[in-house]
């Protein structure tokens, strides 16, 4: 009989620099896929704060015109390389159309690196906040080389080694980045929009009341929001922790939990082909509105 902890100490006995996928795949399937999918949604609204990125999701209007299939999008591509590995022909085929979309604009290699900590970082203090047991070192560990393995087949620079060297890299860059952009604010508007479009139509407020209950004041002040009293955020943090205390409880998961079986994905409900997946910009056109633009019909990992 598997009992909770069973699955972590599988996962102390892996070496997290040689098994970084296995790890990674265990922790983010089998521990902890709704925190996980949670977490990397906040990853993702974080980068909006940096203005020549939230300048560039407006420009593209992927996220304000289409806001449900840029989700899907990114869920189900960066979920392939979960689900099959990197060296696999599903894999490769995922890493190119990101690599493919990404070339298409001209994106800093400090933007690629930033927005690939937030990857590392967010989960971590997310569940150290709400999960039902925090990351061990393995796991941060293996988190570090599974994100430093997908920054080098993106081509990103200068990538850091361990999980502290992310922590202190993204600190740094949201310290001297983060700040009000009209475009960003349109696209975060649109985020929290997309959330509540997710439940019932009453709920939408709620839905939207609870998630800007769960940013920062950095986050916060970079929106221009009005910032969330004690209550709201009370109410919306002690809710995640009576989860935690809830989820503790539950006997282990069985079977793998993929981002592709999640309710939020919608927009594939007769499957999907991987190369398929996301955008295809045209110069000239809305959608390839930068300057930069190098056509990607070369295949790129």
């Amino acid at each position: 009989m598997l009992t909770r902890y069973d699955r972590l100490k599988e996962i102390q006995r892996l070496d997290p620099e040689r098994d970084f996928l296995k790890i990674y795949r265990l922790t983010v399937t089998y521990e902890f896929p709704w925190d996980v999918t949670r977490a990397l949604e906040l990853a993702l609204y974080r980068t909006y704060a940096v203005p020549s990125i939230g300048r560039l999701l407006d420009e593209t209007a992927e996220l304000t015109e289409r806001s449900q299939k840029r989700y899907d999008d990114t869920a189900l591509l960066l979920d392939t390389v979960v689900e099959h590995g990197f060296d696999t022909d599903e894999g490769r085929t995922a890493v190119r159309r990101i690599n493919q979309m990404h070339r298409s604009y001209a994106i800093s290699n400090d933007d690629m690196r930033y927005v690939l900590c937030t990857f590392v970082v967010t989960p971590k203090r997310w569940l150290d906040d709400f999960g039902w047991r925090r990351l061990c070192c393995h796991e941060m560990a293996a988190f570090a080389a599974y994100y430093r393995t997908l920054g080098a087949r993106m081509g990103i620079k200068d990538i850091p080694e361990t999980y502290e060297d992310f922590e202190r890299t993204l600190d740094a860059y949201e310290d001297k980045h983060f700040g009000w952009d009209e475009g960003a604010r349109r696209v975060s508007d649109a985020t929290l929009a997309l959330m509540g479009s997710w439940y019932p139509a009453p709920l939408a407020p709620v839905v939207r009341g609870a998630s800007l209950a769960l940013l920062d004041d950095s986050l916060i002040k970079a929106f221009r929001y009005r910032r969330p009293g004690p209550v709201a955020r009370g109410l919306t943090r002690g809710a995640l922790r009576m989860r935690a205390r809830a989820v503790r409880l539950l006997p282990p998961r069985r079977k793998p939990h993929y981002a592709r079986q999640n309710p939020e994905i919608k927009g594939y409900p007769d499957g999907y082909e991987i190369a398929g997946l996301g955008t295809f910009p045209t110069p000239g056109v809305r959608g390839c509105p930068v300057p930069g633009h190098r056509p990607s019909q070369t295949p790129a990992e």
